[in-house]
């Protein structure tokens, strides 16, 4: 088997020989990982990456002494190492960190990127009370991953340390190794969430405080940016120089020492031809390895081998136990299908279950909510008894049937429901329908009702044609005012997109639960705070306000307007009425387009007396403009197709 060269990983090696120089290697561009899984983005640091690193001694002056290889920096508990803005890691980051330390004390940092303070955030190897510990914090209590050896590094005696974490997130996923073995660790925290990246230089000797620091001498400190097999911390931990362990007889070299000696002979001194393979095998290993971390991951489960008792709450007190109970679903519905087991693929089989009354109803009763404002059953949260009886019980029960017998088709439901009568009736209100039924539960007219926030966005982007339909992928940002998520949640401030991710369907929008998107929180999207499956509908001064001066809706108008310029048509009667229809689905009344075209020969005169003012209305967005279309016309039909997309006729469906 070939060896996976951690050299072609190493971020920093410090041996000491030359003071503190060394060999460091700049950290590559952060994953995508951490800008979508993190709340706040991903930690970047202000420090700027120097050219060249250069590690300086940071209260005191630089002391040395004889090294287990060579020279050692000596530390006197106060005085410390800044490498600098270098090994950059978080949670998703498998690296490993390495020296050989001499301690003359049973606490110290030994090497650390972490705010030096008690229990601060980030990543260190330690020494605590002789035992080694692991730290890996963005909240020392409660959200990080924190191990300790349960052996002892011994104090006034050389010993080879290690850290190595593989990136999974969880506490199980580090090891330490003292002289080349892994030891056993007691975990004191398992529950890493957040990134434990900070903004603070690579430090040895020092972190989590002044009265942290290290006493004696430390050697041969590496990092890496992998984690480190036994075999790599094997042979990091064969103090004795390649020509000692080649004059040992090759039946008589220890483990460590044969793989060292086979290491560097793959590194340095194999043939030329070998060489070039295994350099192609383990570029196709890292590139394999790429591959995999850019997979998406899903949390899967599976049922414990042994069921852990659950009981009923007596007042729902966690402390007052009742009866035991045992899986199953209500009485009131058919039961388990047959063949399927008391657990939650048996529960899945009886959801689908064509006997199960109840999923299809729920679906087909959202579904119906969407087109006409109001399900079948008013109360689409709750269809137990507190909940409100089906307006058509027969109607639901022949959808529901329906979309069980089409084998959950949920494109063919649609179909059927906007080519019923019922959908393709008038919206048309009468006094006397207003009377009888003003809710339109009886379905004697059309739907008439407000679109939702993501369609209202949708919709503005899809006629514009900016919006992009590419299916799946990660969240985007769109445009949001500046400031408010440093306004109202602190961290680091929103950065929107740039590009395609501007203009994707409303349901890539990244969201932050304690700073929403403002224009979906406008118009009355639910707030993720809880399951929302009936959202009110609002008509505030506010969202006309949103629509005529949010950056998403005057880009729309833009290219709105530009598309009717472009493909309209010659007139302005042709351009106005296509850019109506677009939006609306039917031309405009004689009146509409008389005050439309009223405007727009007010704002043409306008923009054509002040050039200057064209072009600024007309830099609101990420999207270019055509240049061959003059500025003044442009942003005269700019503001035309503003007013369109504010228009009633427009932002509601009827």
């Amino acid at each position: 088997t070939t060896d996976d060269a951690p050299s072609r990983r190493l971020a920093v090696s410090v041996p000491f020989d030359r003071e503190t120089e060394g060999d460091f290697y700049r950290d590559p561009p952060k994953s995508d990982k951490y800008t979508y899984l993190m709340e706040n983005g991903p930690v970047t640091p202000d420090l700027p990456v120097p050219l060249e690193l250069k590690p300086a001694w940071k209260q005191g002056t630089g002391r040395y002494a004889p090294g287990q290889l060579g020279t050692a920096a000596s530390f006197d508990g106060a005085s410390y190492i800044e490498v600098g803005n270098i090994a950059d890691f978080g949670f998703f980051d498998a690296f490993a960190v390495a020296a050989w330390i001499y301690p003359t004390a049973d606490t110290g940092a030994i090497v650390s990127r972490a705010q030096d303070e008690a229990e601060g955030q980030g990543y260190g190897l330690y020494l605590k009370n002789g035992h080694l510990q692991a730290n890996m914090v963005q909240r020392w209590l409660d959200d990080g991953a924190r191990v300790e050896t349960e052996t002892t590094v011994p104090i006034n005696q050389w010993s080879h340390v290690a850290l190595s974490y593989d990136g999974s997130r969880m506490a199980d996923g580090v090891r330490i190794f003292i002289n080349g073995t892994p030891v056993k660790v007691k975990i004191h925290l398992d529950d890493l969430n957040q990134s434990f990246g900070v903004k603070q230089p690579l430090r040895i000797g020092a972190g989590l405080g002044e009265k942290n620091r290290f006493h004696g001498l430390i050697d041969e400190v590496r990092v890496y940016r992998a984690a480190l097999t036994d075999e790599n911390a094997a042979i990091l931990a064969a103090p004795e120089p390649l020509d000692a362990i080649a004059r040992i007889n090759p039946a008589k070299r220890s483990a460590a020492q044969a793989q060292k000696i086979r290491a560097a002979f793959l590194d340095q001194q194999a043939a030329a031809a070998f060489h070039k393979v295994r350099e192609q095998i383990l570029d196709l290993q890292e590139e394999r390895e790429r591959l995999l971390a850019s997979f998406p991951t899903v949390m899967v489960m599976r049922e414990s081998a042994t069921p852990r008792p659950t009981h009923l709450l007596i007042r729902g007190a966690y402390d007052h136990p009742g009866d035991q109970v045992s899986p199953a679903v209500p009485a009131v519905l058919p039961s388990l299908p047959p063949e399927a087991p008391n657990n939650r693929l048996g529960l899945a089989k009886w959801i689908v279950d064509p006997a199960n009354p109840l999923p299809a109803r729920v679906m087909v009763n959202r579904f119906w909510q969407m087109y006409f404002g109001t399900g079948l059953v008013k109360t689409v949260e709750d269809f137990g008894s507190q909940g409100e009886p089906p307006s058509h019980p027969e109607l639901l029960d022949w959808l529901a049937t329906e979309f069980v017998r089409t084998g959950w088709d949920v494109k063919a439901l649609q179909k059927t429901i906007v080519m019923s009568a019922a959908y393709r009736q008038s919206s048309r209100l009468t006094p006397e329908l207003l009377q009888r039924d003003p809710e339109n539960r009886l379905l004697a007219r059309g739907p008439r009702v407000r679109l939702s926030a993501e369609m209202l966005r949708d919709q503005a982007l899809a006629v514009s044609g900016l919006l992009v339909e590419r299916l799946g992928g990660p969240s985007v940002k769109p445009y949001q005012p500046a400031g408010l998520w440093k306004e109202l949640a602190g961290g680091e401030d929103y950065k929107a997109d740039s590009g395609a991710g501007l203009h994707r369907r409303s349901l890539y929008t990244f969201w932050k639960r304690t700073s929403p998107p403002p224009m979906m929180m406008n118009f009355d999207a639910s707030g993720r705070e809880m399951c929302t499956v009936r959202e009110v509908r609002t008509n505030t001064p506010l969202q006309s306000l949103n629509l005529m001066n949010d950056v998403t809706y005057l880009e729309a108008a833009r290219l709105l307007a530009q598309r009717s310029l472009l493909e309209g048509g010659e007139s302005q009667e042709q351009r106005i009425s296509f850019a109506f229809r677009l939006a609306t689905a039917r031309p405009p009344k004689v009146r509409e387009r008389d005050i439309l075209l009223s405007s727009l020969n007010y704002y043409r005169d306008r923009f054509h007396s002040d050039p200057a003012s064209a072009v600024k209305y007309l830099n609101q967005g990420d999207a270019s403009r055509d240049q061959r279309i003059d500025a003044a016309d442009l942003a005269a039909y700019t503001t035309v197709a503003s007013l369109i997309l504010n228009l009633d006729a427009t932002v509601t469906k009827e």
